[in-house]
């Protein structure tokens, strides 16, 4: 007996019971904890890669809000400034010599100063000149202003694109999200910009939503980044990190000789002046050639949310037809409908075709981006991005600059045909970019 009663009092401690009916719990094991750490400690990576891809998406909306500004605006500037089509035109020409200016410096900005650095210049710079233009300053500065514009959008973006080419898992859907944070910037912009615009002495408060949307995005790019170098941040988000190449001196040397990276700058030169001219001045030709009245700024955001559109819903039917095929597809179908814009003197007609031409390129700038991941050596990718995206962004300089000239002289008709043509431009361009390539790190 005594030995029983001794085996009931050892027992007895391992088990614990709850008030109420009788129920046992056993002790977890220490291997569940353990494995419970080990997926908290797993989840810090993915969470530091979702807010540095939040951070990235909020600079991004604020890039393409900044490009949808101008469409809506174009005619209250006119009015107010006292200045034609082709005086009004160098508000793009400004953005893109700040931008071009800006993409040559980056190879050594990005290399001395670091990522998180730059980011914060960048955005900084955009800062700069939403602060000028809100107040409404004579036309001289307030396009002095887009060279500060386009110099901290060159340097974001360059930054922002060498982040995304860089990421391990799901690189072409992260690619497609930036883009269309952009696409979504740039459909909010007109709604807020044409109701500015119909305020004949407050049309430049738009630009005071602006410098709100800058100084957010400067203070969280500020917290998110720390100022810290790109592999530094990659590695943080549970990234793989490439060793660095004895090859990586004389970077613009190196970058100069790649031929695929001068043929990418032309494709993305003619694409990228295809739609800003096309949404800066669509608007004027509606309500010059068509008849549209004050709402017509609206176009710019049907324009643009079919950007937002295939950029997000189109991915399946990339992943179908091929990256390289699917752009050729593209280009055809927009300048169908560009030539019924063209030849189709109808409101309604036009604002669906415009918008459905949006939803067609939309896809071809992160496809092009994603291509030239695969194209170029790793350590080169910050500087031939940006020197892609600055020389595409004179395309924002040169083709509506050309517009206004051409409008200036034969009427805003001449938008059309002139689009069609660096339309079919871009179908020759795109043919002599190589196939894609696995690249040399």
């Amino acid at each position: 007996m005594e030995s029983r009663d001794e085996l009931e009092v050892i027992e007895l401690p391992t088990l614990s019971y709850f008030p109420g009916p009788s129920r046992a719990i056993w002790p977890r094991p220490v291997r569940t904890q353990t494995r419970t750490a080990d997926s908290v400690e797993a989840s810090k990576p993915k969470r530091v890669e979702y807010i540095s891809i939040a951070a990235l998406m909020w600079a991004m909306f604020l890039m393409g809000w900044n490009d949808g500004t101008a469409g809506p605006l174009l005619p209250a500037l006119q009015k107010n400034y006292h200045v034609g089509f082709a005086v009004v035109s160098l508000v793009f020409v400004a953005n893109g010599v700040g931008f071009v200016s800006a993409s040559i410096a980056n190879v050594s900005v990005a290399q001395k100063v670091g990522f998180g650095k730059t980011l914060v210049i960048g955005s900084l710079a955009q800062l700069a000149a939403y602060a000028v233009q809100c107040s409404a300053p004579p036309f001289p500065v307030f396009v002095l202003a887009y060279v500060s514009s386009g110099v901290g959008v060159s340097l974001q973006l360059a930054q922002i694109m060498d982040f995304a080419v860089s990421l391990n898992k799901n690189a072409a859907l992260k690619m497609a999200m930036f883009h269309a944070s952009f696409g979504i910037g740039a459909l909010c912009s007109p709604l807020g910009a044409t109701q500015f615009a119909a305020m004949p002495d407050r049309w430049s408060f738009h630009f005071l939503v602006s410098l709100g949307c800058a100084i957010i995005n400067t203070t969280s790019l500020s917290i998110v980044f720390r100022f810290k170098p790109l592999n530094d941040v990659l590695e943080k988000a549970g990234q793989t990190i490439r060793p660095a190449s004895a090859s990586q001196d004389n970077r613009y040397a190196q970058l100069l000789k790649l031929k695929v990276v001068h043929f990418l700058a032309f494709f993305i030169f003619a694409y990228v002046g295809v739609e800003v001219a096309l949404a800066g001045w669509i608007v004027t030709f509606v309500m010059d050639e068509r008849g549209g009245g004050s709402s017509s700024g609206y176009l710019t955001s049907g324009f643009f949310g079919g950007v937002t559109v295939g950029r997000l819903c189109l991915l399946w039917l990339n992943r179908l037809v091929g990256e390289r095929r699917v752009i050729w597809l593209y280009i055809l179908l927009s300048i169908g409908l560009e030539i019924t814009i063209w030849l189709v003197p109808s409101l309604i007609a036009n604002a669906v075709a415009v918008s459905l031409i949006g939803l067609f390129l939309g896809p071809i700038y992160p496809i092009v981006m994603t291509i030239t991941g695969r194209l170029i050596p790793h350590w080169l990718m910050s500087g031939a991005i940006g020197w892609i995206a600055g020389f595409g962004q004179a395309g924002t300089a040169v083709v509506p600059f050309v517009t206004g000239a051409m409008a200036s002289k034969f009427g805003v008709m001449s938008l059309q045909p002139l689009i069609v043509t660096v339309l079919a431009i871009m179908v020759g361009l795109w043919a002599v970019v190589p196939p894609d390539q696995q690249r040399s790190d």
